[in-house]
Protein backbone atom coordinates (compact mmCIF):
# COMPACT_ATOMS: atom_id res chain seq x y z
CA UNK A 1 0.00 0.00 0.00
CA UNK A 2 1.47 3.60 -0.56
CA UNK A 3 2.26 5.67 2.38
CA UNK A 4 1.77 9.54 2.47
CA UNK A 5 1.59 12.13 4.77
CA UNK A 6 -0.06 15.61 5.81
CA UNK A 7 1.12 18.40 8.37
CA UNK A 8 -1.23 19.03 10.92
CA UNK A 9 -0.52 21.50 13.87
CA UNK A 10 3.28 20.85 14.04
CA UNK A 11 2.01 17.18 13.85
CA UNK A 12 2.96 14.89 10.77
CA UNK A 13 0.29 12.29 10.53
CA UNK A 14 1.97 9.04 7.68
CA UNK A 15 -0.82 7.42 6.62
CA UNK A 16 -1.56 4.44 4.03
CA UNK A 17 -3.93 4.23 0.67
CA UNK A 18 -5.48 0.80 0.34
CA UNK A 19 -7.20 1.38 -3.25
CA UNK A 20 -10.36 -1.44 -3.25
CA UNK A 21 -13.55 -1.57 -4.74
CA UNK A 22 -15.11 0.47 -1.55
CA UNK A 23 -18.02 3.20 -2.44
CA UNK A 24 -16.89 5.42 0.27
CA UNK A 25 -13.73 6.82 1.33
CA UNK A 26 -12.92 5.14 4.97
CA UNK A 27 -10.16 6.09 7.79
CA UNK A 28 -9.31 3.69 10.20
CA UNK A 29 -6.71 4.21 13.15
CA UNK A 30 -5.22 0.49 13.85
CA UNK A 31 -4.09 -0.47 17.39
CA UNK A 32 -0.29 -0.59 16.22
CA UNK A 33 -1.43 3.19 15.26
CA UNK A 34 -1.03 2.81 11.87
CA UNK A 35 -3.53 4.91 9.82
CA UNK A 36 -5.19 3.34 6.88
CA UNK A 37 -7.33 4.91 3.94
CA UNK A 38 -9.22 2.55 1.83
CA UNK A 39 -11.04 4.52 -1.58
CA UNK A 40 -11.55 2.89 -4.91
CA UNK A 41 -9.16 4.04 -7.88
CA UNK A 42 -11.27 7.01 -8.84
CA UNK A 43 -10.45 9.12 -6.01
CA UNK A 44 -7.90 11.13 -6.22
CA UNK A 45 -4.86 11.81 -4.23
CA UNK A 46 -5.72 15.20 -3.29
CA UNK A 47 -8.92 14.64 -1.75
CA UNK A 48 -8.21 11.66 0.47
CA UNK A 49 -5.63 13.78 1.58
CA UNK A 50 -7.96 16.70 2.79
CA UNK A 51 -10.13 14.31 4.16
CA UNK A 52 -7.37 12.96 6.62
CA UNK A 53 -6.37 16.78 6.97
CA UNK A 54 -10.09 17.21 8.13
CA UNK A 55 -10.24 14.31 10.33
CA UNK A 56 -6.86 15.70 11.86
CA UNK A 57 -7.88 16.09 15.38
CA UNK A 58 -10.13 12.87 15.58
CA UNK A 59 -6.89 10.72 14.33
CA UNK A 60 -4.05 12.42 16.51
CA UNK A 61 -6.80 11.79 19.70
CA UNK A 62 -7.13 7.84 18.57
CA UNK A 63 -3.92 7.40 18.14
CA UNK A 64 -3.08 8.90 21.73
CA UNK A 65 -5.46 6.25 23.24
CA UNK A 66 -3.60 3.53 21.22
CA UNK A 67 -0.03 5.03 22.21
CA UNK A 68 -1.57 4.96 25.98
CA UNK A 69 -1.80 1.41 26.26
CA UNK A 70 1.29 0.32 24.49
CA UNK A 71 3.78 0.09 27.23
CA UNK A 72 0.90 -2.65 28.76
CA UNK A 73 0.72 -4.54 26.16
CA UNK A 74 4.45 -4.55 26.38
CA UNK A 75 4.92 -5.48 29.98
CA UNK A 76 6.11 -9.15 31.50
CA UNK A 77 3.91 -11.54 32.82
CA UNK A 78 5.62 -13.19 35.92
CA UNK A 79 2.29 -15.40 36.84
CA UNK A 80 2.76 -14.96 40.42
CA UNK A 81 -0.43 -14.38 43.22
CA UNK A 82 -2.08 -10.80 42.69
CA UNK A 83 -1.18 -10.27 39.08
CA UNK A 84 -4.50 -9.58 36.67
CA UNK A 85 -5.39 -11.49 33.93
CA UNK A 86 -8.69 -10.74 31.42
CA UNK A 87 -10.96 -12.92 31.25
CA UNK A 88 -14.55 -11.98 29.07
CA UNK A 89 -14.13 -8.68 29.48
CA UNK A 90 -13.41 -8.63 33.07
CA UNK A 91 -9.81 -8.25 35.45
CA UNK A 92 -9.12 -11.51 37.68
CA UNK A 93 -6.57 -11.85 40.02
CA UNK A 94 -4.11 -14.65 39.76
CA UNK A 95 -3.84 -17.11 42.77
CA UNK A 96 -0.60 -19.36 42.16
CA UNK A 97 -0.29 -22.48 44.77
CA UNK A 98 2.23 -25.33 44.71
CA UNK A 99 1.14 -28.82 44.38
CA UNK A 100 2.64 -31.91 44.81
CA UNK A 101 4.22 -33.90 42.29
CA UNK A 102 1.48 -36.69 42.73
CA UNK A 103 -1.21 -33.47 42.18
CA UNK A 104 -2.36 -32.90 38.81
CA UNK A 105 -1.37 -29.07 37.08
CA UNK A 106 -3.48 -26.90 35.87
CA UNK A 107 -5.96 -23.90 35.71
CA UNK A 108 -9.27 -23.09 37.35
CA UNK A 109 -11.72 -20.42 37.85
CA UNK A 110 -13.28 -20.23 41.15
CA UNK A 111 -15.05 -17.47 43.29
CA UNK A 112 -13.96 -14.63 41.12
CA UNK A 113 -10.09 -15.50 40.81
CA UNK A 114 -7.78 -17.48 38.31
CA UNK A 115 -6.26 -20.87 40.37
CA UNK A 116 -3.14 -21.81 38.91
CA UNK A 117 -1.69 -25.10 40.56
CA UNK A 118 1.99 -26.30 39.49
CA UNK A 119 4.53 -28.44 41.02
CA UNK A 120 7.48 -26.01 40.17
CA UNK A 121 6.35 -22.64 40.99
CA UNK A 122 9.65 -20.74 39.62
CA UNK A 123 9.15 -22.38 36.35
CA UNK A 124 7.59 -19.54 34.42
CA UNK A 125 7.42 -21.48 31.32
CA UNK A 126 5.42 -24.18 32.45
CA UNK A 127 3.31 -21.67 34.60
CA UNK A 128 2.73 -19.87 30.54
CA UNK A 129 2.07 -22.86 29.25
CA UNK A 130 -0.31 -23.49 31.96
CA UNK A 131 -2.27 -19.91 31.68
CA UNK A 132 -2.18 -20.53 27.53
CA UNK A 133 -3.69 -24.01 27.23
CA UNK A 134 -6.41 -22.63 29.90
CA UNK A 135 -6.99 -19.55 27.63
CA UNK A 136 -7.18 -22.17 24.60
CA UNK A 137 -9.65 -24.52 26.42
CA UNK A 138 -12.18 -21.89 27.21
CA UNK A 139 -11.77 -20.15 24.02
CA UNK A 140 -13.03 -23.29 22.07
CA UNK A 141 -16.21 -24.02 24.58
CA UNK A 142 -17.03 -20.13 24.47
CA UNK A 143 -16.52 -19.56 20.73
CA UNK A 144 -18.43 -22.52 19.60
CA UNK A 145 -21.40 -21.14 21.79
CA UNK A 146 -21.31 -17.88 20.12
CA UNK A 147 -21.13 -19.80 16.67
CA UNK A 148 -24.55 -21.82 17.30
CA UNK A 149 -26.34 -19.03 18.87
CA UNK A 150 -25.27 -16.69 16.14
CA UNK A 151 -26.06 -18.93 13.06
CA UNK A 152 -29.08 -19.69 14.23
CA UNK A 153 -29.85 -16.20 13.08
CA UNK A 154 -28.29 -16.34 10.06
CA UNK A 155 -29.40 -20.26 8.65
CA UNK A 156 -32.47 -18.07 6.43
CA UNK A 157 -30.06 -16.59 4.57
CA UNK A 158 -28.85 -19.99 3.22
CA UNK A 159 -25.29 -19.76 4.83
CA UNK A 160 -23.88 -23.17 6.30
CA UNK A 161 -22.51 -23.17 9.74
CA UNK A 162 -18.81 -23.19 9.27
CA UNK A 163 -16.29 -24.88 11.14
CA UNK A 164 -13.70 -23.00 13.33
CA UNK A 165 -10.09 -22.85 14.49
CA UNK A 166 -8.44 -20.65 17.45
CA UNK A 167 -5.46 -19.10 16.19
CA UNK A 168 -2.96 -16.41 17.70
CA UNK A 169 -3.09 -14.10 15.04
CA UNK A 170 -1.43 -10.68 15.02
CA UNK A 171 -3.24 -8.28 13.18
CA UNK A 172 -6.94 -9.45 12.84
CA UNK A 173 -9.44 -10.84 15.34
CA UNK A 174 -10.95 -13.33 13.14
CA UNK A 175 -11.22 -14.20 9.27
CA UNK A 176 -13.37 -16.21 6.97
CA UNK A 177 -11.68 -19.02 4.72
CA UNK A 178 -14.56 -18.91 2.18
CA UNK A 179 -13.22 -22.36 0.32
CA UNK A 180 -12.69 -24.07 2.94
CA UNK A 181 -15.72 -23.45 5.15
CA UNK A 182 -13.99 -22.37 7.98
CA UNK A 183 -13.62 -19.24 10.72
CA UNK A 184 -10.22 -18.29 12.39
CA UNK A 185 -11.04 -16.51 15.26
CA UNK A 186 -8.03 -14.44 17.28
CA UNK A 187 -7.74 -16.69 20.59
CA UNK A 188 -7.05 -13.05 22.54
CA UNK A 189 -10.99 -12.71 21.51
CA UNK A 190 -11.85 -15.07 25.16
CA UNK A 191 -10.90 -12.01 27.31
CA UNK A 192 -13.36 -9.22 25.40
CA UNK A 193 -16.77 -9.33 26.39
CA UNK A 194 -19.25 -11.69 24.94
CA UNK A 195 -21.03 -9.47 22.95
CA UNK A 196 -18.34 -8.43 21.43
CA UNK A 197 -16.97 -12.08 20.82
CA UNK A 198 -20.76 -12.42 18.99
CA UNK A 199 -19.81 -9.00 16.79
CA UNK A 200 -16.69 -10.59 15.34
CA UNK A 201 -18.55 -14.60 14.74
CA UNK A 202 -21.38 -12.72 12.52
CA UNK A 203 -18.86 -10.18 11.31
CA UNK A 204 -17.33 -13.38 9.62
CA UNK A 205 -20.67 -14.86 9.12
CA UNK A 206 -21.70 -12.50 7.04
CA UNK A 207 -18.30 -12.61 4.53
CA UNK A 208 -20.26 -16.25 3.66
CA UNK A 209 -22.47 -14.11 1.82
CA UNK A 210 -20.69 -10.76 1.21
CA UNK A 211 -17.16 -11.37 0.84
CA UNK A 212 -15.94 -7.99 0.87
CA UNK A 213 -17.41 -4.90 2.73
CA UNK A 214 -19.20 -3.43 0.40
CA UNK A 215 -22.81 -1.84 1.54
CA UNK A 216 -24.80 -4.62 1.15
CA UNK A 217 -22.20 -6.36 3.90
CA UNK A 218 -23.09 -3.43 6.13
CA UNK A 219 -26.15 -3.16 5.57
CA UNK A 220 -26.68 -6.82 6.54
CA UNK A 221 -24.32 -6.25 9.86
CA UNK A 222 -26.69 -3.30 10.67
CA UNK A 223 -29.80 -5.09 10.49
CA UNK A 224 -28.30 -8.59 12.56
CA UNK A 225 -26.89 -6.13 14.88
CA UNK A 226 -27.34 -2.95 14.71
CA UNK A 227 -25.26 -1.52 17.83
CA UNK A 228 -22.01 -3.42 16.18
CA UNK A 229 -20.20 -0.41 16.12
CA UNK A 230 -19.87 -0.03 20.01
CA UNK A 231 -19.45 -3.45 20.35
CA UNK A 232 -16.08 -3.18 17.86
CA UNK A 233 -15.10 0.34 19.64
CA UNK A 234 -15.29 -1.74 22.69
CA UNK A 235 -13.75 -4.27 21.59
CA UNK A 236 -10.41 -2.44 19.83
CA UNK A 237 -10.08 0.14 22.77
CA UNK A 238 -10.66 -2.48 25.93
CA UNK A 239 -8.61 -5.19 24.40
CA UNK A 240 -5.98 -3.66 22.27
CA UNK A 241 -3.46 -3.48 25.81
CA UNK A 242 -3.30 -7.46 25.04
CA UNK A 243 -3.33 -7.75 21.27
CA UNK A 244 -0.33 -7.79 19.81
CA UNK A 245 -1.07 -6.32 16.11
Amino acid sequence: MAQHHIDYNNQRITFEIERKNVKNVNVNIKPDMTVKVSANNQVPIDFIENLVYKKAPWILKHVKQFKEVQPERRSEREYVSGESFKYLGKQYRLRVKKVELKDEEGVKYLRGFIHLYVKEIDNLEKKKQLIDDWYRERARKIFSESLNKVHTKLEKYGIEKPDFQVRSMKARWGSALIDSNTILLNLELIKAPKPCIDYVVLHELIHFKYNDHSDKFYDMLYTMMPDWEERKRLLDQDIVSELQV
